[in-house]
């Protein structure tokens, strides 16, 4: 296979719905973000015809060489609080991914992250953070999710955890915009929600939940007074029925949940949650953002990428801006080099000291 240097960059987020794409002038910043494309998840025609018109010109591989971000289902994402004694011993960690996480070591690639600025956790540094990170992806998905990028025309020479970026980057923005509310993170999946409180000062705590959009679709059956379960979903994925009066029904398990979780960081840290930022909603469901935040209390978070981004020397050109919403922050988060921001905040701070 044939791969050559390139001048070009492109970027590509997927998930069990949506695929997000950008073309950027150059692989690593400084670059600007000269073009970006959207389709569904199942739209393989479509998904071709983006690829062709970010990049006209067939490489020599016949493949779209991409920094990609994905979603695994069987993703974990755990912030973990280790003890500083136990730190020297070598099989410490094996042990919290085993006992703690529950998973087996041999199946899955897993990283160790520092909860508050994302670098990687080095336990022979002196005064090392007790306060992680855990992402893991099982090997079996990670080479199914590089087979079918493959097939679809996409050569993953970078494969991140998307959510890993997304967390990256939501702290990352916080600083900038100096934000002093905590920011309730939710991952809503058909079975399963995972959740985050965030802040400027990194992630704060994880949780998943055991439920998610599928759990409210009896729930809509018996209110409705639908035949059957297939009738209810048809109707709840469609947009042939506004729900959002239903919101507080169809939502009062989940909200029980995590107004558990809030209250129990409130009172552990005395600092407040304010905001709610959903992802991986589909696009019929995006609604339940409004409906969740309503529920408990707090504001749906707005993000505003521009300023954050020339900040990291990430310009969006003209024809990009109108285009982009929240929804495309975690592509965008792949394209942030970490290490350069922190460097240059570090610098900030010691100008001010």
């Amino acid at each position: 296979m044939l791969f050559t240097s390139k001048s070009k960059g492109f970027f590509v987020e997927k998930n069990a719905h949506t695929v997000l794409l950008a073309r950027t002038s150059s692989p690593q910043a400084p670059l600007v973000v000269e073009e970006v494309r959207e389709c569904a998840a199942d739209d393989a025609a479509g998904l071709s015809a983006a690829i062709t018109e970010l990049q006209p010109k067939k490489a020599p591989s016949g493949y779209l060489q991409a920094a990609c971000g994905v979603y695994t289902p069987k993703r974990v994402v755990r912030r973990v609080s280790l003890e500083p004694k136990r730190l020297k011993d070598p099989t410490y960690l094996s042990e919290v991914v085993t006992q703690q996480l529950r998973l087996e070591t041999d199946k899955y690639s897993i990283v160790v992250l520092n909860a508050s600025d994302g670098a990687d956790f080095d336990a022979s540094k002196p005064n090392p953070s007790k306060d992680v990170i855990f992402g893991a992806m099982s090997g079996e998905e990670i080479l199914q999710t590089q087979d079918q990028l493959l097939e679809e025309g996409i050569y993953p020479d970078r494969l991140e955890l998307a959510s890993l970026s997304v967390l990256g980057g939501l702290v990352d923005y916080l600083k900038f915009t100096e934000e002093s509310s905590a920011v309730l993170v939710l991952e809503v999946g058909p079975d399963v929600t995972n959740s985050y409180i965030v802040t400027s000062a990194g992630v704060e705590a994880s949780r998943p939940i055991p439920q998610g959009y599928d759990a409210m679709i009896p729930i809509v059956q018996s209110e409705l007074g639908l035949k059957d379960a297939e009738s209810a979903r048809k109707l709840f994925f469609s947009n042939t029925f506004d729900f959002t009066g239903m919101g507080p029904v169809l939502t009062k398990r989940l909200l029980k949940e995590l107004q558990s979780s809030i209250g129990f960081y409130e009172v552990q840290t005395g600092q407040s949650v304010g905001l709610l930022y959903t992802l991986l909603l589909p696009p019929k469901l995006a609604w339940l953002d409004g409906a969740i935040a309503a529920g408990l209390g707090v504001q749906s978070m707005k993000i505003y990428p521009a300023d954050w981004l020339a900040s990291r020397q990430i310009t969006l050109s003209d024809t990009v801006k109108p285009k982009v919403d929240a929804r495309w922050f975690g592509l965008f988060s792949l394209m942030v080099n970490h290490n350069l921001a922190n460097a240059a905040q570090d610098a900030v701070a010691e100008k001010k000291a």
